[in-house]
């Protein structure tokens, strides 16, 4: 069987190239990595040195030439959650322009200006961009649900939690699938009751799994929400929920010829179930890793519950109160959710810590790797510190909701 040809945007240091080529059935053509904040770019020199320069483009997604880009099969990215706005351009009236340097956009770009789209679009995000922003939750994904129905794709989504089917990280982002038109997969979706597509028949629930609430529930649709998103892109960014305290996307629902159904799901899983103490090195842990005995208190006090005044710069008093976290980390479960900020020795109320017969310590960047399904060393390169490998995970996906989502949709296009 023929594989899939890939574009991955926001390659990062290749999460989503990772997961599908893991399943056998994906070859990448073309990837974009750019970090417009820094000058030495890490993310995308780790990169080349995994899968090889070829096909690969360090240079800002923007300023890409969409004639640059080969046709592809999928395309696949992690999106920065980020302002989604739009309004007309002043130039052109019929034209739309987002806030400077939103990468939502280069995505739109791309798949407006080519004249074969690809067939599926896989794309990844925090979960609150399903409630973002405050003052118009939801609008954001409305926004994005919108611009991609008026380019073609009828949309299905899903917030997964990488822990709730097995995988070592708790870890909850939400992953968007497109699909064409032109596509068998987009055809069955049309000819299928919604509810069944998301609760037992659909892609996401072939992948993972969820309760199916009894017939009865079903038929009532009790948990179910319905609306409508119509209109331009313009008028939708200025008027969608306005001033509204809920969002009305939940976890998992479609989005097609204008109707959005969405449901609120719950995981189905009993299979095996990886946990923090299954990827902890053992005996390789270098020295620098052990926090100082002296420093004990520094930690506790950060990661404990708090009920204090503080004083800003200015002089202001005010109450400041938070709850403990587990200190150390509960090597029994699903690790807590890596952060960018995970790597340095300085105390931290955020950073992994486990206790070891030796004594407390930080996660290693191996270990940090494996928490998010990744090779062994993949980010170790000359020049690459510990921290910034620490960063890299704290950017990237777990590569095992990749490769699961991967295997369906091979099969899916092949039915």
């Amino acid at each position: 069987m023929n594989k899939l040809k890939v574009i991955e945007l926001f390659a990062g240091v290749g999460g989503f190239r990772l997961g599908l080529e893991k399943t056998g059935h994906y070859e990448v053509v073309w990837s974009n990595q750019w970090e417009p904040s820094t000058k030495k770019q890490h993310a995308s020199m780790v990169y080349e040195a995994r899968f090889g320069p070829e096909n690969h483009s360090n240079q800002d997604i923007a300023e890409v030439p969409v004639s640059e880009i080969p046709d592809a099969d999928l395309l696949v990215g992690g999106f920065p959650c980020q302002d989604y706005s739009v309004a007309t351009s002043l130039k052109n009236s019929k034209g739309l322009i987002g806030k400077k340097g939103v990468l939502w956009w280069s995505i739109h770009k791309i798949l407006t200006e080519k004249k074969n789209k690809p067939a599926y679009l896989l794309l990844e995000n925090v979960d609150r961009l399903l409630k973002s922003p405050a003052k118009q939750r939801g609008r954001d994904f409305a926004l994005i649900l919108k611009s991609l129905e008026d380019l073609g794709y009828a949309v299905e989504w899903r917030v997964i939690n990488a822990a709730d089917y097995g995988m070592p990280q708790r870890r909850r982002r939400i992953f968007i699938l497109g699909y064409q038109k032109s596509t068998k997969i987009y055809t069955r979706l049309e000819n299928t009751d919604p509810v069944n597509w998301i609760y037992k028949t659909g892609t996401m629930a072939h992948t993972f799994p969820v309760l199916r609430p009894p017939e009865h529930c079903l038929k009532t649709r009790g948990n179910l929400t319905k609306l409508e998103i119509k209109g331009n892109l313009v008028a939708l960014s200025e008027g969608f929920n306005v001033d509204k305290k809920l969002s009305p996307f939940q976890n998992s629902g479609i989005f097609m010829n204008g109707k959005v159904i969405t449901v609120k799901t719950v995981p189905d899983y009993g299979g095996t179930k990886r946990v923090l103490a299954h990827i902890l090195q053992n005996g390789e842990v270098p020295d620098d890793f052990y926090i100082p005995r002296e420093e004990y208190y520094k930690w506790e006090y950060l990661k404990g519950a708090k009920k204090e005044t503080r004083k800003t710069a200015a002089g202001f008093e005010y109450d400041y109160s938070e709850g403990g976290l587990i200190f150390p980390d509960n090597l029994d479960n699903a690790s807590r959710t890596i952060i960018t900020g995970e790597g340095g020795k300085t105390p931290s109320r955020f950073k992994h810590v486990v206790q070891t017969q030796k004594g407390l310590r930080r996660l290693t960047p191996v270990e940090l790797e494996r928490l998010n399904m990744f090779p062994d060393d993949h980010t170790k390169l000359e020049g690459v510190t510990d921290a910034k490998r620490a960063f890299f995970m704290g950017n990237a996906l777990v590569v095992g909701v990749v490769t699961q989502i991967g295997k369906t949709l091979f099969k899916e296009n092949n039915i």
